[in-house]
């Protein structure tokens, strides 16, 4: 994304830029090859017409300015009155097409919703030279970066698997009352999907999402019912986190019953005193390992057909799916040193 710095109301002066704002926009011809300038509603570069500029007022101005996308290379849109629906309109209506689109904005808070309209935004943000628009603008500048960047990370996570393995059932008792932590995320689960999470931060089972239809309640496809403060959970880059230092905006690792991964975004933790069930296994290892988890014919584990099944119908001497370290951890990071938890 670009942000072109808007001087057609001022007097042309200095031409050198910030770092991070990439062109000026003129109302008088200018022979810079990097810069733009406006001749009536038309956008150029020097010589060349390279864009329309279209004022949105009504359903009829935006329809015009979609008749000109696919023939010129920028539409440059500018707003009597603020809106988000046209720019998504006529984004929806770009795609596929040569053309890109520039938003005229005149507010920080406007940066964010054209950066990221459709998930994809505008392909520049046009502001006055006023340093709080600058900044606004270049903060939405380098989150698309990220956000390009994460994307790219998302794709080799969706590529990349663990080997998930067999977790053998030794023990079902109860495990008495808990601060029990439900983790929504920001993004919905597939069938599946879910957490790797255990008392141990070397042995973890794998606890499906709360997707799956129940008779008495409806589904949050958003949520895994994830037990305890005490709980390790597995996070996107490697290490473990405790449900207790969780907080909104933390990458968390999804994985589905087949080991393939990918990032979510933790938008809530929902805490609540709830009774609970302590589950103990051995894992292919010999290792054994324990999680406890809310009584509830919601929370659900998956066997070793990949089907799923609720903890209050989970026996001993069933086996389950989770995933198993053959190292210690500290503060969330693998380490070769020896530690024991039980």
């Amino acid at each position: 994304m670009e942000v072109w710095l808007d001087c057609r109301k001022s007097i042309e002066g200095d031409t050198s830029l910030e770092p991070g704002v990439d062109r000026f926009l003129f109302s008088r011809h200018s022979n810079s090859q990097r810069d733009f300038f406006c001749d009536g509603n038309h956008l150029m570069n020097r010589e060349q017409l390279i864009g329309c500029l279209a004022t949105i007022e009504t359903e009829k101005s935006q329809d015009n300015a979609r008749s000109l996308i696919g023939s010129v290379e920028w539409l440059v849109l500018e707003f009597t009155d603020w809106s988000m629906i046209p720019i998504e309109n006529l984004l929806a209506a770009c795609e596929g097409t040569p053309t890109k689109i520039a938003a005229v904005i005149t507010a920080p808070e406007q940066a964010q919703g054209a950066g990221f309209a459709l998930e994809r935004g505008v392909d520049a943000l046009v502001i006055p030279d006023i340093p709080s628009m600058i900044e606004a603008a270049l903060i939405i500048k380098s989150q698309r970066l990220e956000h390009i960047s994460t994307d790219d990370d998302e794709g080799r996570l969706f590529s990349s698997k663990i080997g998930i393995g067999k977790l053998a059932i030794t023990s079902i008792e109860s495990g008495g009352i808990a601060e029990r932590y439900c983790i929504d995320m920001t993004r919905l689960l597939d069938q599946g999907e879910g957490l790797l999470l255990g008392s141990s931060a070397t042995s973890f089972l794998f606890v499906h999402g709360e997707t799956i239809e129940s008779e008495f309640v409806p589904t949050r496809p958003f949520r895994v019912n994830a037990g305890p403060p005490h709980t390790y959970v597995r996070m996107t880059d490697g290490k473990t986190k405790y449900l207790s230092e969780l907080q909104s905006g933390d990458e968390i690792l999804l994985v589905n019953t087949e080991g393939f991964q990918r990032s979510a975004t933790i938008g809530r933790l929902k805490i609540e005193i709830r009774p609970m069930i302590l589950i103990k296994w051995i894992d292919e290892n010999d290792k054994e390992g324990s999680m406890f988890l809310q009584q509830a014919e919601t929370v659900r584990v998956v066997g070793l057909d990949k089907k799923s099944k609720s903890i209050t119908a989970l026996k001993v001497g069933e086996s389950v799916i989770g995933w198993s370290d053959m190292g210690a951890r500290h503060i969330g990071a693998s380490i070769s040193s020896s530690v024991c938890e039980r």
